[in-house]
């Protein structure tokens, strides 16, 4: 019998769900020896695959778990779609079968196989056992045999599934809980200072202190920071909840505006040194609020958390109709499992950083994902870099 190369990448998950049943491997060698049959399987089969995940070969077929058989030259095609039993003593003196092609194709005298029905009416695959010589198998006794060991195979490859979807149940529960302990601790802890400041400020204006004027910017700077850390929140429920950060995209939008806007505003308040190299020269399709604001992120990252005294450079272009940009500061190396959640809710870069929520990054990862693109870290020593990439296609680049 000649089998397709193994396929265990691609079907992994059916031959190691088969293989952890314990059973299996008796029940495979109790349908050889009861029924006298040389070769015994369980198969998984679908609209277009022959897959074994199981077999015991005692008369050298060639067929081991991952290997394939096509489809169509299987009885198993037509168990698919009526899902009953198929048995046959000999191909030869059958009816049905003495000219149908499966037993021509593999030499098949006799044949027995029974559907794999799981608990949810889905069909799995069969339990089957063929040999080249006749055998007297088409007994009330022997398909209740193979019935019983079919429905012992679905009843474990269900419990499987059940117990796999209580698995992820159980990480999910566990996932929120973690984000709701760090969720009450981090914006208890980023509402307390701008909260705290807007009440001392308040106590100064009713006592009429002098440098009224200065009071009040701080009130409006730390109120500011309360209304950021409230769109942070609520980016966060959108990106959690509502399916990801959805982007209003327009066209003819300018990226170098965009771009001279964002670090405009950011050297206002800080005198980091802000490289731009910019090679985008014609208008975009995209969200250019959303934009902005990854940008913000980005940059505002960069700058927090740069090496003072090394400038943060922003490179932007398009290439094969992908734009990228890419912001690059130098600072402390980033440890490789930090980097990996870098764009989860609440993580920051640095363990012991109390700047921000730990949001901005896993909003800008979903503001990228909302224009159908992507946003990756990389750490080379004490170089950190954070690339946007976004395809542009048809519509995205509007030739100047």
């Amino acid at each position: 019998m000649t089998a397709s190369p193994p396929s265990l990448a691609k079907h992994a998950t059916h031959v190691e769900r088969v293989q952890r049943i314990s059973q299996v491997g008796l029940i495979l060698d109790v349908c050889c020896r009861v029924t006298g049959m040389g070769f015994s399987a369980v198969a998984r089969v679908t609209d277009d695959t022959w897959l074994t995940c199981a077999a015991l070969d005692n008369v050298g077929f060639g067929l081991k778990p991952g290997d394939e058989l096509p489809l169509q030259t299987t009885i198993c095609d037509e168990i698919r779609q009526h899902k009953q039993v198929v048995v046959f003593d000999d191909a030869a003196l059958d009816d049905k079968y003495k000219d149908h092609h499966t037993p021509r194709i593999y030499g098949l005298r006799s044949y027995i196989s029974v559907p794999i029905i799981q608990t949810d009416g889905t069909l799995f695959g069969t339990l089957c056992a063929i040999d080249t010589n006749p055998r007297k198998i088409n007994t009330p006794e022997t398909i209740g045999m193979f019935k019983l060991f079919a429905e012992l195979i679905a009843s474990q490859l269900s419990a499987q599934s059940a117990s796999e979807e209580t698995a992820r149940a159980l990480i999910a529960e566990r996932e929120t809980a973690r984000l709701r302990e760090e969720f009450i601790a981090v914006v208890g802890h980023d509402l307390r200072n701008p909260v705290a400041a807007v009440s001392a400020g308040l106590r100064l204006l009713e006592r009429n202190v002098p440098q009224s004027d200065v009071v009040r910017r701080e009130m409006r700077k730390s109120i500011a920071r309360m209304s950021s850390i409230i769109s942070n929140l609520m980016d966060l429920a959108r990106g959690r909840l509502g399916g990801g950060i959805a982007a209003a995209k327009q066209p003819g939008v300018i990226l170098d505006d965009l771009i001279n806007d964002v670090v405009t505003e950011i050297r206002a308040f800080s005198d980091q040194d802000i490289i731009v190299r910019s090679k985008v020269d014609a208008p975009i399709f995209c969200d250019p609020q959303r934009i902005g604001q990854l940008l913000s992120n980005l940059i505002g990252n960069a700058v927090t958390h740069g090496t003072e005294g090394f400038p943060v450079t922003l490179d932007a272009n398009i290439s094969q109709e992908v734009l990228t940009i890419t912001v690059i500061n130098q600072g402390r190396p980033i440890p490789d499992a930090v980097l990996e959640g870098l764009f989860q809710p609440f993580r920051r870069a640095e363990a012991h950083s109390s700047s921000g929520l730990g949001l901005g990054l896993y909003i800008s990862s979903e503001i990228a994902r909302g224009h159908g693109g992507t946003l990756t870290a990389r750490c080379n020593g004490g170089e950190i870099a954070f690339t946007f990439a976004m395809p542009l296609g048809d519509e995205g680049y509007i030739q100047a």
